[in-house]
């Protein structure tokens, strides 16, 4: 198979535990080829969509990677093209997937589909399955988060558009720092951001839990808080371990998995602490490689199975 793959800059990956360069190890190891390329590939020329990608090898030479020819041509002549871009979900990242959608209208594969990565906001998607979600405020008003913590007393509030526990803030009802905190995060109540009651299970861990073709691993990465601090993301200095998916995992996985297989969400990470789910990562969820080294699960060779099955039968 030919696979394109929208990445961030290939020198800004960490080579050693990015689940982008899991997937495309996998692949190179199954003999498809592979095409990388940026936000910046992406165009639209006199109505079609058209990728600017370059041809993609590991090397055991001075860097990891070795870079092939650069060209152009229409998406539809890829198998698959994989967005694995990060977030922030900014407005670059909005247009990409209208022009992603323009190729995919064209005949292009995209995965994850175009349309429902804008759908499903990370944050936001957990509304589509209230029995399952903390409660939670979505508001540009400080007073109504303010209510919001006077009712729960200990809460979390975070951005919309953010990635690896960026911007995120637990507040209690004896915070001094309430007021600073709900200026700085709503932009002095001109930005939307989610409040959820706080979980005390986080301390045991946010579980990563990956979803391929709405299946979901038999594992999840429980990433926990280091010491004095709210956060389990990986970027925010937690540690992950891989744990088998629980009943309660099970139930939301079962739940949610239809539902994204019927969005075209092929690879999406949830994020579950304790009993409820906190998030629906749907952009480039990671946590493969910890999950892989730590047990008897390849979760890269599970998503290449997915996708070829998924391409043989178009």
């Amino acid at each position: 198979m030919k696979i394109a793959l929208i990445l961030d800059p290939l020198e800004s990956l960490q080579v050693y535990k990015d689940s982008s360069v899991a997937i495309m190890r996998e692949a190179s190891r199954r003999a498809h080829q592979l095409f990388v390329t940026g936000q910046s590939g992406l165009l639209l020329r006199d109505g079609v969509a058209r990728l600017q990608t370059t041809a993609f090898e590991f090397s055991q030479g001075h860097s990891w990677y070795h870079l092939g020819e650069q060209f152009e041509q229409v998406p539809e002549l890829f198998n698959a093209i994989l967005m694995r871009k990060d977030p922030p979900f900014d407005s670059e990242y909005v247009y990409s997937t209208y022009l992603l959608e323009i190729a995919e209208q064209q005949g292009a594969r995209v995965l994850n589909r175009p349309q429902s990565i804008r759908d499903w906001n990370e944050k936001l998607s957990v509304a589509r399955f209230p029995q399952f979600a903390p409660e939670f405020l979505v508001t540009r008003s400080s007073e109504e988060i303010r209510d919001f913590l006077a009712e729960h007393g200990d809460i979390v509030v975070k951005p919309l558009d953010g990635m690896g526990g960026s911007g995120v803030f637990r507040l209690h009802r004896a915070d001094h720092n309430i007021g600073v905190i709900l200026e700085t995060i709503t932009h002095y109540d001109r930005r939307t951001v989610m409040a959820q009651r706080y979980l005390p299970e986080i301390k045991s861990g946010d579980k990563r839990i990956l979803m391929i073709d709405g299946v979901p691993l038999p594992y999840a990465l429980a990433r926990i808080p280091k010491s004095g601090e709210t956060r389990g993301n990986l970027a925010a200095g937690g540690t992950g371990v891989a744990q088998a998916l629980t009943p309660r995992d099970r139930e939301i996985a079962d739940a949610v998995g239809p539902e994204l297989k019927k969005s075209g969400l092929f690879l999406v990470g949830m994020d579950v602490i304790g009993e409820h789910l906190t998030e629906i990562n749907v952009t480039s969820p990671t946590c493969m490689v910890e999950i892989c080294a730590q047990t008897d699960c390849n979760p890269a060779a599970l998503f290449l199975d997915a996708l070829e099955r998924s391409c043989a039968t178009v």
